[in-house]
């Protein structure tokens, strides 16, 4: 690595590291801000709130990660070219296209910190942040209707009426069909607790449908062999782009199983896979504007364009995701459109100020 390829990588880190750290402050603030409202419901004082935000960091994190690039490499381009730095590089026989290939190692580290909040931190703080808002309010898992969850497992069909925060289960009933969808067996439980690879169910209620008589017992406790896994209580409790990768994959083959649509989770699957690379065409796609009116506009006007597209990108993106939601096109090409915009048009403007 030469003298300049570590000046450039030093100098975009920089920037970018100080974009990260204002955004991260802003969103905290916010927070912050939101959760006063909170305060005094249950046991959700000051210290839970202040820990509910700091365990929501690291999903910020992961969110602005690209934006930040984009900001930070916008202002430093600016910078580099208000200072007549970019023109001294390339009279000095550096190509647009080398100072772009110059910053793969700012580009890879952020890939990398993508990659490890997305997949290893953000999950797991991110559903203990719901779980200590949860239990600490005194309150379960949203439901979807009135009478909780319904799940398809295999020939069964299962209503879940509370979710507590440690994946427990209570007031579950399950009405077994038999291959001509006939209800043959009704299974009312008061709790459940997933230990040994199976739930272990309490307080049981065993109905029984036969061709001339319904019986009926009660035990007192069972196991139950089910598809079902407490880590797909997740998808309950965080939405599915805050999921890990292999939990997504998990809760994606569950719901093939039981013939369920998985659209929004396969998508949600490609921008976990897409995402980590965003840094590196938002490197690519700012690094051509320090050369275009290189005496113009300033570090803070390519900075407010940073701004710009990046909240054009999240609202492109977010577009063309319900879009092929609607119209139940490709997961992976709702979650390749907006990233392959900016990379081409990021690759035509370094070609193109090359050939100036």
């Amino acid at each position: 690595m030469n003298q300049i390829t570590k000046y450039l990588n030093k100098e975009f880190f920089l920037s970018i590291a100080m974009m990260m750290l204002g955004l991260i402050a802003l969103f905290s603030f916010f927070d912050f801000i939101q959760e006063i409202n909170d305060l005094g419901k249950g046991g959700y004082g000051l210290i839970q709130a202040v820990t509910y935000v700091l365990l929501s960091i690291p999903g910020h994190v992961y969110e602005i990660i690209p934006l930040a690039v984009l900001i930070g490499a916008m202002y430093t381009v600016g910078t580099l070219s208000q200072n007549s730095e970019f023109t001294v590089m390339r009279s000095s026989g550096l190509s647009i296209r080398k100072i772009a290939a110059s910053l793969i190692y700012v580009g890879l580290f952020f890939c990398f910190l993508t990659f490890v909040i997305g997949d290893l931190i953000s999950p797991n703080s991110e559903k203990n942040a719901q779980r200590l808002k949860i239990s600490s309010t005194d309150s379960v898992v949203t439901q979807e209707f009135k009478s909780g969850f319904w799940i398809k497992d295999g020939a069964s069909f299962v209503n879940i009426e509370n979710v507590l925060p440690d994946s427990s289960l209570e007031d579950i009933h399950i009405y077994e069909f038999d291959k001509d969808f006939k209800l043959r067996t009704i299974v009312n439980a008061k709790q459940g607790l997933f230990e040994d690879g199976q739930w272990k169910l309490n307080d049981i209620s065993l109905t029984t449908l036969g061709a001339e008589k319904v019986t009926s017992i009660n035990i007192e406790n069972g196991n139950w062999e089910s598809l079902i896994r407490p880590e797909m209580m997740n998808a309950l409790i965080i939405s599915p782009e805050k999921m890990s990768t292999i939990n997504l994959l998990k809760f994606i083959n569950y719901l093939k199983l039981n013939n369920q649509k998985v659209t929004r989770y396969e998508i949600a699957l490609w921008e976990k896979l897409i995402h980590p690379i965003m840094p590196l065409v938002m490197l690519l796609f700012a690094v051509p504007f320090g050369f275009l009116q290189e005496r113009s506009g300033g570090k803070y006007l390519k900075m407010f364009f940073g701004i710009v597209i990046g909240i054009s990108y999240q609202i492109l993106n977010t577009m063309i995701r319900h879009i092929g939601l609607l119209n139940d096109w490709q997961p992976f090409l709702s979650s390749l459109i907006p990233t392959i915009i900016f990379l081409s048009i990021g690759l035509y403007l370094i070609f193109k100020f090359e050939r100036l």
